[in-house]
């Protein structure tokens, strides 16, 4: 015989300064199977938020000492709390209901209550906490879930890769080039398997919220120089010229890091490391997807009179990186959803729909944004804006 477990009592915490009230609220929301606490002033009622977690808050606005709006408001400011909806109770007709809302009350009820009233806003607050609540205990599952798939699927592939090095390297004993043929091949399997998890476990990082970048200062310029120099030789091997630009609106020369500094900054503040992967993965698709031609990245730079003289002081200008190829080119209809998790191109070389979706991801987790143009059989350009 299996024991269902028990259901969860909602808690109640009412915060009125006046005994009455509180008896008269307290004997409504008990009738109906409610769990109740009580408060007669804000203090009280912060202390027990914190010892308590209520599932929703009944606060009456107008109590001596700290109001209801204060109340409200340092609930609101303690990030260490759960959401807690919070039901504003006011006997007169001026209080605001607009300032209420804006500091984060959830709704708004007038003295003398109607009971049936009451009853119903009740209800519809708890029916938004169980809500967010159970969208909250997904995204942790789903966080569990990364942290598993990060051990189950890249420990092997890391694994197979190292044992195929090892043959491949002949570690074992002589190998025959049909052997060595074989090896290659099944290494560069295991390398693209391996890439495609990885890829995989980066873009549930971020949909589960649990991607935390380090920001720092970052030279897009230097992030350039050591993607083309990482991207050379596979673009040698296509015989596509790689190319990289420097720019303002009115200078334009060749990456040089020996070159005199223009005045001008190509620095933002990011992930350097995220930033590394997004333009390895333009770059790279640029370069897969051209078979004769060239690859150009043009950086435009800010230029420094541009800036705010005065530190702190935000700054509307961006710096911008295309990747421009002379490629195959995307169809209209593709480009529409190029960004979207798991979307391919019809090319053959289309992999699994990851890179791009991941690239848009981290872009606007840095306040940039990235954009294509593209015609068939004329090339395509992928523009990136990220703010100084």
């Amino acid at each position: 015989m299996s024991i269902n477990p028990p259901l969860k009592v909602d808690r109640i915490l009412v915060v009125d300064d006046s005994p009455d009230n509180l008896f008269l609220v307290q004997a409504t929301l008990g009738e109906s199977g409610y769990e109740i606490d009580l408060a007669e002033d804000g203090k009280t009622a912060l202390a027990k938020v914190n010892q308590l977690l209520p599932d929703l808050i009944l606060l009456d606005v107008m109590m001596p000492g700290m109001d209801g709006y204060e109340v409200t408001k340092r609930i609101r400011q303690n990030t260490a709390l759960p959401y807690i909806p919070i039901l504003l109770i006011t006997a007169h007709e001026r209080s605001s209901v607009v300032k209420g809302l804006d500091i984060g009350a959830d709704d708004f009820i007038r003295k003398p209550l109607d009971v049936d009233e009451l009853l119903a806003r009740v209800r519809s607050l708890l029916r938004l906490k169980h809500s967010i609540d159970a969208r909250e205990h997904m995204s942790r599952q789903r966080e569990d879930f990364v942290s598993r798939l990060t051990h189950d699927l890249r420990t092997p592939l890391v694994a197979a890769d190292r044992v195929l090095t090892l043959f491949q390297s002949e570690a074992f004993g002589a190998v025959s080039p049909d052997m060595h043929e074989a090896f290659d091949s099944m290494l560069r399997s295991n390398k693209n398997l391996l890439s495609m998890v990885n890829t995989l476990l980066e873009v549930y990082r971020h949909e589960a919220g649990c991607k935390t970048l380090t920001l720092s200062p970052c030279d897009l310029k230097q992030i350039i120089h050591d993607v083309v120099q990482e991207l050379k030789p596979l673009a040698d091997e296509r015989e596509l010229a790689l190319t990289t630009v420097v720019t303002d609106a009115e200078r334009e020369s060749p990456l040089d890091e020996n070159a005199a500094p223009y005045p001008l900054t190509t620095t933002v503040i990011g992930d350097r490391l995220e930033l590394h992967r997004v333009l390895t993965n333009l770059v790279g698709n640029a370069i897969k997807f051209t078979d004769k031609g060239s690859v150009t990245i043009r950086l435009t730079g800010v230029p420094l009179e541009d800036l705010p003289s005065s530190l702190g002081k935000p700054s509307n200008r961006f710096v911008v990186i295309e990747i421009r190829d002379t490629g195959a080119g995307i169809l209209a209809k593709d480009q529409a959803t190029l960004f979207e998790r798991f979307r391919q191109g019809e090319h053959k070389r289309s992999g699994s729909g990851l890179g791009l979706y991941l690239s848009r991801r981290i872009i606007e987790s840095h306040q940039g944004s990235i954009q294509v143009q593209s015609e068939l059989h004329q090339g395509s350009v992928f523009t990136i804006q990220l703010p100084v």
